[in-house]
């Protein structure tokens, strides 16, 4: 049994699969934005994993320690290579940011930064779903997830619309970093069960619902010469 201490199960969904008549298990990439040994994007982006493993999608979790600045390392970089291979293998991200001088921090936008909008013909992060959620240090503010929001659509990633924002988070994490129950709380598993969903009903249809006119045109060796122009 995975241990949440702060969720009322009985009002948890977690047939979520069943109701959407749905085989697949979602695969969801989680991305934090702080290297602090006490970091509360972290425990923010925990708590949601478990949220969606209890509902039963595959969650994996990439620590951005040792990830370089980006430019600043070859494509070839272990941790690029890690990063980029976790992001085709998904089908939908968690971005968790602390708010750092009104904006979300370097560590979750080098991440961002080194996520290709393409890789010869394909986009490997086209199509796929996208929450967003943000931790403050003081009052409750969304400029990390509006900024995180406008990313992912640049991405040409499908971000859902619902969202989370924790004020004062340094009160509302325990001493072990499990999330204490409030409407914080409540909320980043209404953003979980939201991006679970949503990711259900695009998982076998992602492909053509980001099919594009434009790109159509192209043929294939067209498209692959475009896009792998020399980078900017």
């Amino acid at each position: 049994m995975i241990d949440l201490p702060a969720l009322n199960i009985r009002y948890f969904d977690d047939q979520v699969t069943q109701r959407l008549h749905s085989e697949g298990t979602p695969r969801i990439l989680i991305l934090y934005g702080s290297l602090r040994k006490r970091s509360f994007s972290r425990f923010a982006a925990e708590e949601a994993g478990l949220l969606l493993t209890a509902m039963g999608a595959e969650v994996k979790t990439f620590n951005p320690s040792g990830l370089p600045l980006p430019d600043d390392a070859p494509e070839t970089h272990s941790k690029v290579m890690e990063l980029r291979e976790l992001v085709r293998w998904c089908d939908g991200m968690i971005w968790s940011s602390p708010e750092r001088h009104g904006a979300m921090s370097s560590v979750m936008k080098a991440q961002i930064d080194w996520i290709p909008l393409s890789e010869g013909a394909v986009r490997p992060s086209q199509g796929k779903t996208l929450a967003i959620m943000q931790v403050c240090g003081g009052s409750q503010s969304f400029n990390a997830v509006n900024q995180m929001r406008i990313l992912g659509r640049w991405m040409r990633m499908f971000t859902i619309p619902n969202q989370s924002s924790v004020a004062k988070a340094w009160q509302e994490f325990n001493d072990d970093g499990r999330m204490k129950p409030s409407p914080y709380y409540d909320r980043i598993v209404d953003v979980v069960e939201e991006l679970f969903k949503i990711t259900l009903i695009m998982k076998n249809h992602s492909e053509y619902l980001s099919d594009r006119y434009s790109e159509r045109k192209e043929n294939h060796q067209a498209l692959s010469a475009r896009v792998n122009q020399a980078k900017i």
